[in-house]
């Protein structure tokens, strides 16, 4: 009489992988590119453009150097139309500036303020300014994003603040 070979038995194991996801958006604003570096280093000017469009910005802290950064609250204007992430009605973003270029290329890491863990992570942040006919292609590159920010809501939103600077500035 044959036996079957005796297997150990182990536990069923299920790993959850999230995904890095990368987001972009880009605009060609009317304005050179010394003119939208200083957008991003003036702590006067930052909260009139920064914010999506169904958002405002606030400035908690603000300190424009490699190795400095800010520390920003978003406050929706209609809390129920959106997802905060931090208060009821807004999102605090903890930023830091890795690189500073002026002229060409901003890298900063930020992350949200949350309990919720699909808000968790170090985003990085990088803009770009190319000068191109017609004015400067300013493009953001947001890598590691949090798996609870959409590509189409993060992408929506970059576009509008990309437009909020334009406006600003031409």
């Amino acid at each position: 009489m044959e036996t079957a070979l005796a297997r150990p038995i182990r536990p069923v194991t299920t790993d959850i992988v999230m995904t890095a996801q990368t987001h972009s958006a880009s605009r060609t604003i009317l304005a050179t590119p010394r003119a939208i570096f200083r957008a991003f280093v003036d702590s006067e000017v930052v909260p009139k453009w920064r914010a999506p469009a169904n958002m405002e910005a606030r400035l908690l802290s603000f300190d424009p150097r490699v190795g400095g950064g800010y520390r920003m609250e978003l406050i929706y204007r209609d809390p129920a139309n959106g997802d905060p992430k931090s208060t009821e009605t807004s999102d605090i973003v903890e930023a830091s500036f890795v690189e500073l270029l002026p002229d060409e290329k901003i890298v900063e890491t930020a992350q949200f303020e949350s309990d919720d863990p699909r808000f968790a992570g170090t985003m990085t942040l990088t803009t770009t300014m190319k000068p191109v006919a017609g004015g400067t292609k300013v493009t953001f590159l947001a890598e590691n994003v949090p798996p609870g920010i959409s590509e189409a809501d993060h992408v929506m939103g970059m576009e509008s603040t990309l437009k909020s600077l334009a406006n600003l500035l031409e």
